[in-house]
């Protein structure tokens, strides 16, 4: 309301002056008409002196006017007063020509011109200059200049009234939901992240309520996770941990040291099972919570198999499984440039190979294929294990799943498929499970998109 109040004020003020100023126009140039009348009845006279040739009637007649009182002054070249009475202090014209002035005359303000003209004989002779001044009082402008001032306010005082409750009705009907949706927010609970209704209004608060709502949305999805993860943690880590106790107990209860030996064998085995399980799972929350931070750029792909087969070399030789990498050679370095994140690579790769170290047969291959006109290039972990049945490969995918109904794989928590199948989907590809060749085996394979070529 203030701009707006501002902005009557500046108009009303423009108004105004502009108003005053033409009405005061029209005074001066009837004020100037008297003096003109007068000044047309200027001649020289026998003597060669100026004469005013009108009768005081005709002065009377000629200076009329009902509101306000006029006064005159005629005066010579010599200055002297040929008629009328002096004006307060009379400002001479410049040459032969007019000028307003505000003078004070019998104690109150008055609007005077004076005007200046030549005077010649009846053989042309120069005479002199005379002056002529008329003025009048003011009452009449003052009183018209008031009611411009009021007629032009009034207007507008009521438009603005009006304006600004229309403003106070409109923004209070529009500003409603905002006020709805504070009160809910204030009165919500800390847990509750459903969405909040915001009935259609105004554009900019239903777009701030679904801002709102895609807000809860992301973070009842991050609190799930963190829920999920949670549980899952403490869920997975009491079986082993009770089994850890179980040995703890078993070999303090007897004095034999190979006793010892054998029980500490096996805590460090389920040590590593369960740790090996927190990663996964770790891994898993990490891969739920990379959506929004997911920044991809070139990697080459060449580099990072030969680095994960050298990192799981000495496991595969521990347990006699021939680990060896085909295709590296089959391209230039270009050609396995992908475009992706280097650490969910990584985790592709460690957990295919993991999975195949640990199910598959005597062994496992890394492959590795360009294919430029696709524009992919695809990474496969095959082994020559049992494989696993087509329809029970979708299941594989799935978090927990252990292979098919009363078939275990292995002692693992059915987790290292499921990261490898949301690290592709990050990445914007997908897992395929496939047979490794027509004996078995298993082979996993993620088409990764090829970074664009500088």
């Amino acid at each position: 309301m203030l701009p707006l109040a501002l902005t009557w004020l500046a108009g009303t003020l423009v108004t105004f002056l502009v108003a005053n100023f033409f009405t005061q126009q029209a005074f001066d140039r009837a004020l100037l008409d008297d003096a003109y009348s007068i000044a047309s009845n200027v001649r020289p006279g026998p003597d060669g002196r100026v004469a005013l040739q009108l009768t005081p009637r005709e002065l009377t007649a000629a200076l009329f006017d009902q509101a306000e009182t006029v006064y005159y002054a005629v005066r010579r070249p010599d200055g002297s007063l040929l008629s009328g009475e002096p004006i307060g202090a009379e400002q001479p014209a410049a040459g032969e020509g007019y000028r307003f002035s505000e003078v004070m005359h019998l104690g109150q303000p008055v609007r005077a011109v004076v005007l200046r003209r030549h005077v010649a004989d009846a053989a042309g002779a120069e005479v002199g200059d005379y002056r002529v001044m008329v003025a009048h009082t003011t009452v009449t402008r003052v009183a018209l200049a008031e009611r411009v001032l009021l007629y032009a306010t009034l207007p507008q005082v009521l438009l603005l009234a009006l304006l600004a409750l229309w403003l106070w009705r409109g923004i209070a009907r529009d500003l409603a939901p905002l006020v709805s949706l504070h009160d809910a927010l204030e009165r919500r609970d800390a847990s509750d992240l459903s969405p909040v209704r915001v009935p259609p209004t105004a554009r900019e608060i239903e777009r701030l309520g679904q801002a709102l709502n895609g807000l809860f949305g992301r973070l009842g999805g991050s609190v799930r996770a963190q829920r999920e993860f949670a549980g899952t943690v403490a869920h997975e880590l009491r079986t082993p941990l009770a089994g850890i106790r179980a040995l703890v107990a078993y070999g303090l209860g007897h004095p034999s040291p190979a006793v010892w030996r054998e029980q500490l064998e096996r805590i460090g085995a389920s040590e590593a099972r369960a740790s090996h399980r927190v990663d996964q799972l770790l891994a898993l929350a990490l891969a739920d919570e990379s959506d929004a931070v997911l920044q991809r750029e070139p990697v080459p792909l060449d580099r990072l198999v030969q680095e994960a087969v050298l990192r799981h070399l000495a496991r595969a030789d521990a347990r006699g499984v021939d680990l060896g990498a085909r295709g590296l050679d089959e391209g230039a370095p270009q050609d396995f440039a992908v475009l992706a994140d280097a650490a969910l690579v990584e985790g592709i790769l460690d957990n295919l190979i993991d999975n195949a170290l640990r199910y598959g047969g005597r062994t496992v291959t890394v492959e590795l294929r360009a294919d430029p006109a696709a524009g992919t290039c695809t990474l496969a972990v095959a082994d020559d294990g049992p494989g696993i049945p087509e329809a029970a490969r979708r299941d594989l995918m799935q978090r927990w799943a252990q292979g098919p109904d009363g078939q275990r794989l292995g002692q693992g928590a059915g987790l290292g498929l499921a990261i490898v199948a949301r690290y592709a989907q990050l990445l914007g590809a997908r897992l395929a499970l496939d047979a490794a060749g027509p004996d078995g085996g298993l082979r996993a394979a993620v088409a990764l998109p090829s970074a664009p070529a500088r």
